[in-house]
């Protein structure tokens, strides 16, 4: 006797640690001796699942290579990945229905975006009378669960969140590999796959009407997707982790941030599960371990050394239970802070990085060319874009980064853009320090290479004028090739009158709340040193209040 399940990929798309495969492969039967179990794995593109509401080329690129990755390994073992067009609920009863499905497995989308989608699957597995099994996998620990340990409600600060999730305990290892030994990969009948659009092979992004709007010619670094190419790139990543344990630090892409080279960042694998979180987190708390067993000075361990994946599962908690997370007006933990209406270009400036303002606007087109930002550079173009400098609000910077950044997921985009703009996660409206993005470039890109690599109008010109081109006489910016107003924008606005304006704003606005008596369920961080973590401020920082 056969069994048929299928395993339906979202997030999650690798065949290590995914206790979904693993409950797909089983057959639920107590005596399987004489069963055979027949998995159909399943991608359906239903214009939302994986983040395809809003994408551009380079994040739909990156997803189309995993799901070839994981094509190449199905039919590597005799079968394929059924990929399929059309809605979710529609696509699954039919399959129900002709390919007398008996267990659906999947992995948690534990965002509420996902919700209505799963209730809907989970209603018609009911109806239909196929087991439905979901699993925890994406994240560390069930965002649920954490809910529940903090007394039902989210924890409101970082530090109440680590305490939660001590109550826990740690979270599980990988589970182990799967076994195919005594399966079958199942294929779909060919009235069937044209009924449900089945794609006979791995679509491009043109198919789906999306193409590539950067710039070619900057392009430095190419980001690939798929479970083959993040295990290599783990590799690499863990011995970046070992040389900064040895060194006596931790957290090497954030403590030494490098804009230059090629970045080593797991957050695009990490984002749709090309790479399991839990083998991540493992693995550099084992190797953590493991340098400590043979050093004479000895540093203590804990959830700081991976603190960028526990920032994760925070934003992703918060956001469970908050379908309006998102959005500004509609979400309980955010402020409702009245940003500008541009009815000018400047919004369009920003994303198109012509702001006159080399660091903004070379990190915006790096973004537009590769997919890709250092989190600071993303924490100094939302910050202009919003409190430190345009006073636009950060709803619009969030579906920006949403459609570009490879590895944007809602919930700690949408965390960032809150906390970055003072809406959330941010002592009410006390953010006294914002980062001149000046004096962080200068600090970040001292001899200008990066500017003159996304902005290579202005190779010509010298240190002393990099980061403020406008500074240059109109004779010297003739012969470096470069007018400013004429070949490269002059900057859009005065930093040093709009900082004193907005931080006066904030100011004010701070001032009615408190003096009304009462403020939101406002998130907010722990304490001094989480903020000059977050961005990156050191004690010599240059700043502006």
């Amino acid at each position: 006797m056969t069994i048929n399940n299928i395993l339906w990929f979202r997030h999650g798309l690798r065949l290590h640690d995914n206790p979904s495969l693993l409950e797909a492969l089983k057959s639920d039967c107590v005596s399987q001796s004489s069963e055979t179990v027949k998995l159909f794995p399943i991608f359906i593109f239903d214009g939302e699942s994986a983040g395809t509401k809003i994408v551009g080329y380079n994040r739909m690129k990156f997803l189309l290579e995993s799901l070839a990755d994981l094509d190449r390994q199905f039919r590597e073992l005799g079968g394929q990945l059924l990929v399929f067009r059309g809605d979710s609920v529609t696509v699954l009863r039919r399959l129900f229905e002709e390919l007398n499905i008996k267990k659906l497995c999947f992995e948690q989308d534990c965002e509420p975006i996902w919700k209505e989608r799963d209730d809907r699957v989970a209603k018609l597995c009911q109806t239909m009378d196929v087991r439905c099994v979901e699993n925890v996998s994406h994240t560390l620990w069930n965002p649920n669960e954490v809910i529940q340990t903090n007394g039902d409600i989210p924890p409101l600060t970082y530090q109440m969140f680590l305490h939660t999730v001590n109550i826990i305990g740690e979270p599980p290892r990988p589970v182990d590999a799967p076994n195919f030994e005594y399966i079958e990969l199942g294929r779909v009948p060919a009235i069937l796959s044209s009924e449900l659009r089945l794609c006979h092979q791995i679509p491009t992004p043109e198919d789906f009407g999306i193409f590539y709007e950067g710039n070619a010619n900057i392009a430095f670094q190419k980001w690939i997707g798929g479970e083959t190419r993040a295990l290599e790139a783990l590799g690499a990543r863990l011995k970046q982790e070992e040389e900064a344990f040895r060194e006596g630090y931790y957290l090497p892409t954030q403590a030494k941030p490098e804009i230059l080279g090629p970045a080593t960042s797991m957050s695009a694998a990490l984002r749709f599960g090309c790479l399991s979180v839990r083998m991540f987190y493992w693995c550099v708390h084992d190797l953590f371990e493991k340098v400590q067993s043979h050093s004479q000075f000895k540093y203590p361990g804990g959830q700081h050394i991976t603190g960028q994946l526990i920032w994760r599962e925070y934003f992703y908690t918060m956001s469970v239970q908050n379908p309006h997370y998102g959005e500004m007006e509609r979400n309980p933990i955010c402020l409702n802070i009245p940003w500008y209406r541009p009815e000018d270009d400047s919004l369009a400036r920003w994303k198109e990085g012509r702001t006159g303002f080399p660091m903004i606007d070379a990190a915006m087109r790096q973004l537009l060319a590769e997919g890709w930002l250092h989190h600071i550079l993303r924490n100094i173009t939302a910050t202009f874009l919003t409190r430190g400098g345009l006073w636009l609000s950060w709803e619009e910077g969030l579906q920006h980064f949403l459609k570009y950044l490879l590895d944007a997921d809602w919930s700690v985009c949408a965390g960032n853009w809150m906390w970055v703009s003072s809406s959330a996660f941010e002592r009410l409206l006390d953010s006294s320090k914002c980062t001149c993005p000046i004096a962080l470039a200068r600090r970040l890109d001292p001899k200008g290479d990066y500017v003159k690599r996304y902005l290579p109008e202005l190779a010509n010109y010298p240190v002393q004028y990099i980061h403020e081109p406008w500074k240059a006489t109109p004779e010297e910016q003739a012969a470096y090739g470069c007018v400013i107003g004429e070949h490269y924008p002059a900057p859009m606005v005065d930093l040093a009158v709009v900082s004193k304006r907005n931080a006066h704003t904030m100011a004010s606005l701070r001032e009615k709340l408190v003096d009304g008596g009462s403020t939101p369920p406002h998130c907010r961080p722990s304490d001094i040193d989480e903020i000059r973590q977050f961005f990156w401020l050191a004690d010599d920082a240059a700043t502006e209040t």
